[in-house]
């Protein structure tokens, strides 16, 4: 029976409370469905061992101090902490939890942070040469202090190497399922996914943000309303005419309307949508590609393909091959 994987997580004042208990969480009902099979065992470790209170205002336990960290482990995961002042998010990056990154991740198998933990590890010296993501937020403050690190804003999770960082709030769990998924299988990690009420196990190159939540809010509310019905409709007439009519403008005027509340063409936001659909199919079924372009509205599988090398860059049976997942 292989031994159990033990995962450390650095908790300190200001900590996210779901960069911790999000992933624990992924890897608990890991636990579950393995039953008496090994998985993993959590370990909550501070600069002394007791309670620690995160930005939630909620206390952690820390169950082992910093010193009592010796010996090979398997998962070392970083949570963050922001700092939000009026000029915006900064990340916390705290001397003495980077000394002891520093010090403990040569023994660890795989180095993992969650959201701005990215800056620790960034500070730790970690992420040199590397290619890493973080809480969009904070991405520019970590590409301007570490210019050695490639920064890329957009994933919810890279891998580079052994080497894993993760975007903010929600993604924490993402990562956390592929991690799962490298050690215990797809399979578990979509039983996982399932417990978890998650609408479904992303991939690292997705990015942190879906189409609807890329655009800023309109101030105009039919125009929210009207996004969240070209959203439903992905396969009827989603013409600029017939949008317009919808609104009962003209078509010049709904054209100049729709740019200035959302920062893009009808025709242009109608295809992002469409497409991030058919990525969502390319990702989690095996329907022919005639099918998924008639499913999100494209017709057929040269406007599919059309849409998504200009969208993407890339071909829909190279993206099926790079993020499928295994039912």
């Amino acid at each position: 029976m292989p031994s159990m994987r033990r995962v450390v997580i650095p908790v300190f004042p200001g900590v996210d409370l779901l960069d911790v208990t999000g992933p624990a969480e992924v890897f608990a009902l890991a636990n579950q469905e393995r039953g008496e099979a090994a998985g993993y065992q959590v370990d909550l470790v501070g600069r002394t061992r007791g309670e620690v209170r995160t930005s939630a205002g909620l206390k952690l336990f820390a169950d082992l101090s910093f010193d009592e960290i010796d010996g090979l482990l398997d998962t070392l995961l970083v949570p963050g902490a922001i700092d939000v002042a009026t000029s915006g998010s900064t990340a916390r990056v705290d001397a003495d939890v980077v000394a002891w990154i520093a010090h403990v991740a040569p023994q660890a198998r795989r180095v993992v942070s969650v959201c701005v933990g990215a800056h620790l590890l960034a500070a730790a010296g970690l992420l040199d040469g590397k290619t890493a993501t973080t809480h969009w937020s904070t991405a520019a403050q970590l590409a301007a202090g570490h210019p050695e690190i490639t920064v890329d804003p957009d994933p919810i999770f890279v891998r580079c190497g052994s080497v894993w960082t993760g975007a903010g709030i929600s993604a924490c769990m993402d990562l956390a399922l592929a991690l799962v998924a490298e050690d215990l299988g797809e399979e578990v990690a979509l039983t996982v996914a399932r417990q978890s009420v998650m609408y479904l196990k992303r991939q690292g190159g997705q990015s942190q943000f879906s189409v609807p939540l890329s655009r800023p809010a309109a101030t105009r509310r039919d125009i929210d309303e009207l996004r969240m019905l070209i959203v439903d409709h992905l396969d009827g007439d989603l013409s600029a005419t017939t949008l317009a009519a919808r609104m009962c403008l003209s078509e010049r005027h709904f054209a100049r309307v729709f740019r200035r509340e959302t920062g893009t063409t009808p025709g242009a936001y109608v295809e992002a949508v469409r497409v991030e659909a058919a990525r969502r199919l390319l990702e989690s079924t095996d329907q022919p590609l005639a099918q998924v372009a008639i499913a999100c509205g494209l017709g057929s599988v040269e406007t599919l393909h059309r849409a998504l090398r200009k969208q993407i860059g890339t071909t829909p049976a190279a993206y099926r091959r790079r993020f499928r997942l295994t039912a």
